[in-house]
């Protein structure tokens, strides 16, 4: 079966088309960055209106690529929620407009799951059960996994989640937007052990994360590093290397923590890593150190599959396709947990 996925939730557009059994055939994804760059953020009226522009020219490139024609699809699937209304309701309605003029099934996907599930777009797949830690801008969570659709949360995120906090912390260094990567290679050149930082309820007993008091703890020993004054802007190139050094350290030690915790709690021994913060090479390297040395594995995606993009949604639905509707109506859901 060769179901069409389409992702319009927040600043990425992506269409793929996946077919059972044999995997992705194809896939095309259009960032926003650029656009949103001057900002220094998401503007969700700018995110809708590309998003319209770009999904149409998208598809017709998915389909050349396979080598298919539009009505050899068998279903649509769309991410239905969480993410910018506006956004998701372009997705919506673009799929269900398709349904309606070839007479096939559409069915909404959960982003999230997306996610959790994209690391089975790769070569070996993760089997069931295992726990997944999905880490992007707007969430931190884990989540024992028994199978699609079954998912029970193990630990949330308080405040800011892992991606948000790169992001502000990238903004009070004075790095370009998207903050998290630009910090995380500016990480690389930083001292081990020059600035020390906390490591927020890394010894809480559970599995929930906080990050906001990190975030906190580095604006503190910004404006102490940059003296007088105590202007972040002012600090020196190697000054908010250490600093982002420190920064990534921290909340990377609490992920691993947090991890094996949650394989040591559930009984399991593969942990999927996914999301935004996924592509991040110091968490993979760290994760799959300290788990591979319980006797583990750790599965991710590709990097270009760690941000938003239509594979993971194609793929999803395909999984789910039996619940997929052939109801002309559709909705979003801007807030809408996983679990």
């Amino acid at each position: 079966m060769r179901v069409l996925g389409i992702e319009t939730s927040c600043d990425e557009t992506g269409v793929a088309l996946y077919e059972t059994g044999r995997g992705l055939v194809a896939d095309a994804l259009h960032s926003q960055v650029a656009m949103h760059r001057a900002f220094g953020g998401v503007v969700p009226e700018l995110a809708s209106r590309d998003h319209v522009e770009r999904v149409l020219p998208l598809l017709r490139q998915v389909l050349d690529d396979a080598g298919i024609g539009i009505a050899d699809i068998d279903a649509i699937a769309y991410t239905q929620g969480p993410g910018l209304a506006g956004a998701l309701l372009v997705g919506a309605s673009i799929a269900s407009a398709l349904g309606f003029a070839l007479g096939k099934p559409v069915i909404g996907v959960h982003h999230l799951e997306g996610h959790l599930l994209s690391p089975m777009l790769g070569s070996p797949a993760p089997s069931f059960p295992f726990v997944a830690l999905l880490v992007s801008g707007g969430h931190t969570q884990f989540f024992e996994v028994a199978a699609v659709g079954r998912y029970r949360l193990l630990g949330d995120t308080l405040d800011d989640a892992a991606g948000e906090a790169f992001d502000k912390t990238a903004h009070l260094l004075g790095l370009p937007y998207p903050g998290g990567p630009a910090l995380a290679a500016l990480a690389e050149a930083g001292r081990p052990g020059a600035v020390v930082l906390p490591r927020p309820m890394l010894d809480s007993g559970n599995l929930d994360v906080s990050f906001s008091g990190l975030k906190t703890a580095v604006a503190l020993k910004a404006r102490a590093a940059a003296g007088d004054g105590g202007d972040p802007a002012k600090l020196s190139d190697a000054s908010k290397a250490d600093i982002a050094h420190a920064f990534q350290a921290a909340v990377v030690d609490v992920l691993v923590a947090k991890s094996i915790q949650a394989l040591g709690e559930t009984g399991l021994s593969t942990l999927v890593l996914a999301g935004g913060v996924g592509a991040n090479r110091e968490l993979r390297a760290r994760l799959v150190d300290a788990v591979e040395r319980r006797g583990g594995r750790v599965f991710f995606p590709e990097p270009k599959y760690c941000t938003d993009n239509g594979a993971m949604i194609a793929m999803a639905g395909a999984l789910r396709i039996a619940s997929a509707s052939t109801d002309l109506s559709f909705s979003v859901r801007p807030r809408w947990p996983l679990q």
